[in-house]
């Protein structure tokens, strides 16, 4: 027996890894993150299998179903949203797991960051602008080390993808112009790749507007950067002066 932490990634369940796929149409027993999973994506679990919503569940619950699953010999499904090694509270369930002696392995997902990236058609880095991304929140119940703060990591000028934040959106407009200037580009991606997938752009003067505006107060991906825009410098990969390990670059 074992128990499979599977990515169930953004929510279009074709966005799903084969690997996902599989074990969710071969799956007897299910652990699935509540809302966050889309019913696409729960739809491809058999009818007859057992499911259990974690949402309205405590870690010794989930554990309690995995330890009964193991009595029985069966295979558990542990399916949360996007890739479950961000933000996913998947150390503590493996914790639990461990000092049971109950095996487990993970099975990555396409996470929000890269969804929303898809859903802009944009790219998250720009050759001059920015080499880094930063996956980050603000804090709220969670607290937030001191040195990773939203003001200090915004002194890097990376491009900025901020999870479970939207709720206060005028707040990191604020604390992001201070660095990156009211007129770098914005945007917020509500439930990407759902079907009522919702795109807000604009840039950090007016984005909290227009997010209150829409009435999106929760499940969406703030993106920020100047990696946003389209007129940025040109990679040096096919300027055809560049030599590389697999082409020659033409003389002028």
């Amino acid at each position: 027996m074992i128990v499979h932490f599977v990515g169930a990634g953004p929510g279009d369940p074709e966005l799903l890894t084969r690997k996902a796929e599989r074990l969710l149409g071969a799956c007897r027993i299910c652990i699935y993150a509540g809302s966050l999973v889309s019913p696409g994506v729960l739809a491809l679990i058999p009818d007859q299998a057992e499911r259990y919503d974690s949402a309205v569940m405590s870690l010794d619950e989930v554990i309690a179903v995995c330890r009964d699953a193991r009595d029985r010999g069966i295979d558990v499904v542990r399916l949360h949203s996007g890739d479950p090694s961000i933000y996913g509270a998947t150390r503590e369930q493996m914790n639990a797991l461990d000092a049971l002696g109950i095996p487990y392995d993970v099975c990555p997902g396409v996470s929000a960051f890269q969804a929303a990236a898809a859903a802009l058609c944009t790219e998250l880095t720009a050759p001059e602008i920015s080499q880094t991304i930063v996956l980050t929140r603000t804090a709220g119940r969670t607290p937030l080390p001191e040195e990773q703060e939203l003001d200090r990591i915004a002194r890097t000028h990376a491009t900025l993808c901020i999870f479970l934040s939207v709720g206060k959106i005028a707040e990191v407009a604020e604390t992001l112009s201070a660095h990156y200037g009211p007129n770098c580009p914005a945007a917020v991606v509500f439930r990407a790749s759902w079907p009522e997938e919702l795109l807000i752009r604009g840039t950090l003067a007016d984005i909290a507007v227009k997010t209150e505006t829409a009435g999106i107060r929760s499940t969406a991906m703030i993106v920020v950067g100047e990696a946003l825009a389209r007129d940025v410098p040109a990679s040096k990969l096919y300027d055809d002066a560049f030599t590389h390990g697999f082409r020659k670059g033409k003389t002028p």
